[in-house]
């Protein structure tokens, strides 16, 4: 069984110039600058020598390459294979919990580091963040490419910043000559400009190739360094409150958290991370511009390359990362029963809820009269409204404004983007994460919930053949 796919969704306003300015930007540097020595022989030392010519030109050319596939390789898809259910009955629902993270939009498991896209439209294997450049997904699949066109870029850069330092070095050393002697005011203006374009070009590149050739290393993701950053936060706040961590869904239930401290686990030593990054271990390979990558794993299903990742053994146990959200998990107590534990569940948080007698009976009823409406409405036609419905739902989703813009429901639909922002002022929203995918249906773990019963009384959300295999899988 595949996963439902959604279509990328087409780059808006401005996003739509952003590769072809990067386009223009790249062919102006490079060959407008070449033309202005070749025509200006009094910009000493004059024209690029044969030898300089080609290594610039190679240099461009790897630029050129790199580039193409850093836009236009997959950022890797996931491939869900199931058996024909068996005749024999489901067994019943298993009593320990499982956290496994659940994709709602991809209706799909969500393996490790993989998050959801609001630009490609589905979960993308070791997600880093979405290039508005590159209008793409660094990804497993293609972060070697995005590293290689960085690596490249920052050379040509170099490369051409040393040709305009030989020029103005020149210009500043005969700056005594009368004016006829040396460039025309139109070239000196033009240099001008030129140097200090690519001095800018290249500082904001040379950034940018830091900060991934530092997550290389180590390992990490953009989002993944947000994450470390929000659970030091967290934990920072346990820290400063130390007393027990209660919160009221304003229903009556309250729960608690118990937040422990989670490490790192996917820094698994510099080798071995930057080997696991490029795909390959011969570091010779590394840098070839045209050499490939990793590539997720189609065979046998669920195993191998991006759907599992070799931990470091820090923790106690394995698959505790992502460490958990509270402000997620309030959203999700006062969004509707049940929802809290299931988040949970899913981040791994150990939660104890407390329920009135009330709530008891009033849970029972809503399970009594949901049950009634499954028998009552046709099985086929009940899936084309839920169908019709999601549909509706992820057309207002991509129309929702700016917060603040319009009415107080624009500002309900944006009640469930993360509230906590780093140091820099970025959410997960601001790296192409579609937090609403994961807010708050994850699957099943078999949880008592509010008003008695667990969270497998939803199992309506979750395709009958993952069900089988989980709970196979669990007994």
């Amino acid at each position: 069984m595949t996963n439902p796919e959604t279509k990328p969704r087409p780059p808006r306003g401005l996003q739509r110039l952003f590769v072809p300015g990067v386009c223009i930007l790249i062919a102006f540097l490079g060959y407008f600058s070449q033309w202005l020595f070749q025509t200006s022989p009094d910009l000493l030392p004059g024209p690029l020598t044969t030898r300089e010519s080609v290594v610039f030109n190679l240099l461009l050319a790897s630029l050129w390459y790199t580039y193409y596939k850093a836009c236009t390789v997959d950022p890797g898809r996931y491939v869900f294979h199931s058996s024909p259910p068996p005749t024999s009955a489901i067994p019943p629902p298993p009593t320990t919990t499982t956290a496994t993270r659940w994709c709602k939009k991809c209706s799909a498991p969500k393996p490790p580091r993989a998050h959801h896209c609001r630009h490609c439209g589905r979960c993308i294997p070791r997600m880093d963040h979405h290039c508005p450049w590159t209008s793409n997904c660094v990804s497993m699949q293609t972060f070697p490419h995005f590293l290689r066109f960085l690596v490249y870029t920052n050379l040509s850069l170099w490369t051409l910043l040393y040709f305009i330092y030989q020029r103005l070095s020149f210009v500043w050393s005969d700056r005594h000559l009368p004016a006829y002697l040396g460039p025309t005011l139109g070239h000196l203006t033009t240099l001008a400009l030129l140097s200090l374009l690519c001095l800018g070009t290249a500082l904001a590149l040379g950034l940018l190739l830091y900060t991934t050739a530092r997550g290389w290393v180590l390992n990490s993701t953009m989002i993944e360094d947000w994450e470390v950053e929000r659970h030091e936060a967290v934990l920072a706040r346990r820290d400063d409150d130390n007393s027990s961590h209660f919160w009221d869904g304003g229903d009556g239930v309250q729960a608690q958290l118990q937040i422990e401290a989670v490490e790192f686990p996917y820094d698994i030593g510099v080798f071995a991370n930057m080997a696991q990054a490029m795909g390959s271990r011969n570091p010779l390979a590394w840098f070839v511009p045209f050499a490939g990558g990793p590539v997720v794993g189609r065979s046998p299903p669920g195993k191998g390359p991006g759907w599992e990742w070799e931990e470091n053994g820090f923790n106690d146990r394995t698959g505790m990362w992502p460490p958990p959200d509270p402000d997620k998990l309030r959203r999700a107590r006062v969004g509707w029963p049940g929802a809290a534990a299931r988040v949970a569940a899913d981040e791994g948080v150990a939660m104890r809820a407390r329920e009135t007698p009330q709530e008891t009976l009033a849970g029972f009823a809503r399970r009594q009269e949901a049950d009634l409406r499954r028998r009552v409405v046709p099985q086929p036609r009940r899936r084309e409204r839920e169908d019709n419905i999601f549909a509706e739902l992820e057309e207002l989703d991509d129309e929702v404004p700016p917060r603040g813009v319009g009415s107080e429901e624009n500002d309900y639909a944006w009640e469930g983007r993360p509230a906590w922002t780093n140091s820099e002022g970025d959410s997960l929203w601001d790296y192409g994460v579609d937090e609403d995918a994961e807010l708050p249906e994850p699957p099943t773990t078999g949880i008592p919930q509010p008003g008695g019963g667990s969270d497998t009384d939803d199992d309506d959300n979750i395709p009958i053949a993952e069900l089988i295999r989980r709970r196979k899988k669990q007994t």
